[in-house]
């Protein structure tokens, strides 16, 4: 038994590192991590990141180092606002979302906000919401996504890709109602599930008719009116699913409620005067470039020059609601004497 541990003991020797060799395996690790802007799986304690992001502070901006590290905070921060944003949020997320450079990060921005409503589509209204904000500082932001959104659902639907179509059917809605898109692209979206029905494209119509169906009540009528023929004609040819069947006959009842369960705009969310609005007039078979190269961290040349830019049109942004908010507080100072006397 003596003879069968000394080869043990020695196999262990053997394969144990010298010492101060792990650690500095493990110091050398993390110091290339963190270059990177990642932690790649070894704790970095908190004080050691703050004395490395300083560090960073100090070096030339125009490094490669120092831009990833702030793509990575800028992905980050914006991933981090636009999954906590939610009805009673919502106000102050914007201002908030504003203070990260929304024009190098658009891509970004446009990521987050698709990937987040794929994931909850319950809470479409909301990011949609969002969008029709920002879409009044910064329209590009709402350009691409409209953008992506529409390139999304074409690939979707073509691939047969029920889930991922009916959510970026969805949103397309919601971004209508918001008056981001225009009410055209929704009425050749159901012509285009409605030409040659299956079970499936009739089922994605159904939902997308009832989430814009109220807009659409509004300002196409007569758009509407068509579109409900073709649903009534598909019932009379009897060719889908009689589960399918049952949808398109909740959905005329729907419309006879006035759509009253699927409010275009819910008043909580109603956050952006309609003469405020952007609305941009994209169809389904524009060829749009989704600017992919803007989700992919890049060195920038002239990276301090861009930064200075956005202060500047954050400055200006912000800065308009800043004075609102100072006159009001005036008109407040104004009428507190008065209530007094």
């Amino acid at each position: 038994m003596a003879d069968d541990g000394a080869p043990r003991a020695a196999k262990r020797a053997r394969s144990a590192p010298a010492a101060g060799e792990g650690s500095s395996m493990v110091a050398r690790q993390a110091a290339e991590n963190a270059k990177l802007g990642r932690t790649g799986g070894i704790y970095v304690p908190p004080f050691k990141l703050a004395a490395l992001r300083q560090e960073m502070a100090d070096k030339d901006k125009r490094s490669a180092e120092f831009q990833r590290l702030s793509w990575e905070a800028l992905r980050k921060g914006i991933n981090g606002l636009v999954n906590k944003v939610n009805v009673g949020n919502i106000r102050s997320i914007v201002p908030e979302l504003l203070e990260l450079n929304l024009v190098r990060g658009r891509g970004l921005l446009c990521r987050a906000l698709m990937k987040a409503q794929l994931a909850s589509p319950g809470f479409t209204h909301i990011y949609a919401a969002l969008v029709a904000v920002l879409n009044t500082k910064l329209p590009e932001n709402g350009e691409l996504l409209l953008k992506r959104v529409l390139v999304g659902f074409r690939r979707a639907y073509r691939r047969r890709d029920k889930v991922v179509a009916t959510g970026f059917a969805k949103f397309l809605a919601h971004l209508c109602n918001h008056q981001v898109a225009h009410e055209l692209v929704a009425l050749q979206l159901l012509t285009v599930l409605l030409d040659d029905p299956t079970d499936d494209s009739v089922e994605i119509a159904v939902q997308f008719t009832k989430e814009v169906g109220q807009l659409l009540d509004e300002v196409s009528p007569r758009g509407l009116l068509a579109v409900f023929e073709r649903f009534r004609g598909i019932l009379h040819e009897g060719v889908i699913d009689k589960r399918v069947q049952y949808t398109i006959e909740g959905l005329f009842a729907a419309r006879k409620a006035g759509f009253a369960d699927y409010p275009a705009v819910p008043d909580d969310l109603d956050l952006v005067e309609r003469d405020d609005q952007i609305t941009f007039e994209l169809s389904l078979d524009d060829k749009v470039d989704r600017e992919e190269a803007l989700d992919v961290f890049k060195v920038d040349d002239d990276f301090e020059a861009h930064e200075a830019a956005w202060v500047e049109i954050k400055r200006e942004i912000l800065g308009e609601d800043d004075d609102g908010e100072d006159d009001a507080d005036d008109d407040d100072d104004d009428d507190a004497p008065a209530a007094a006397a």
